[in-house]
């Protein structure tokens, strides 16, 4: 008998008290990957590419009404920034308030984003001014911005601020 023969019997003893089924798979089977593992492995695969387009699309529409809200949000500033620059004057004669919801209509304007084709958004601006308080006078400015994003409903930004006379 000469060593290489040695050396094998004596490494299947070995793997015959570790794993007795060990060296019948090493004589007779080939060390591959089965179908079941084939198939495995391709559904992980599958989950992960499915979860990341799925993060890919959330991200991008995130990302788009970020960009809607934020546009909104401008022209609710541009008309808050109307009612602050009206001319409230009590100290003159006759004394000006044309700090009052009358002079601020409801308006209807096209939101401020990047548009391909048809998929222009409108929002309605609403602004609402209130008597906080005759002395010392104050009136609290409201406007409201309302626009709709991808059937999903309507969302409206909000920006409070209050008001004093010219002074």
């Amino acid at each position: 008998m000469d060593s290489e023969q040695t050396q094998d019997t004596w490494i299947n003893e070995v793997a015959m008290k570790i794993d007795p089924a060990l060296p019948t798979r090493r004589r007779g089977a080939r060390w591959g990957t089965t179908l079941v593992e084939t198939v495995i492995s391709i559904a992980i695969v599958g989950i992960m590419i499915g979860g990341t387009v799925n993060g890919y699309i959330l991200a991008a529409h995130r990302a788009e009404w970020s960009a809607y809200s934020l546009a909104a949000q401008s022209l609710a500033n541009q008309r808050l920034e109307q009612a602050r620059a009206a001319k409230w004057d009590r100290a003159a004669y006759p004394p000006v308030d044309q700090v009052v919801s009358a002079n601020f209509p409801v308006s209807v304007d096209i939101l401020d984003v990047p548009t391909s084709g048809m998929n222009i958004v409108y929002v309605t601006n609403y602004v609402t001014i209130s008597t906080v308080s005759l002395n010392p006078p104050l009136k609290m400015v409201r406007v409201d911005c309302a626009w709709r994003f991808l059937n999903r409903g309507v969302f409206t930004n909000t920006i409070i601020s209050y008001r004093a006379p010219d002074q």
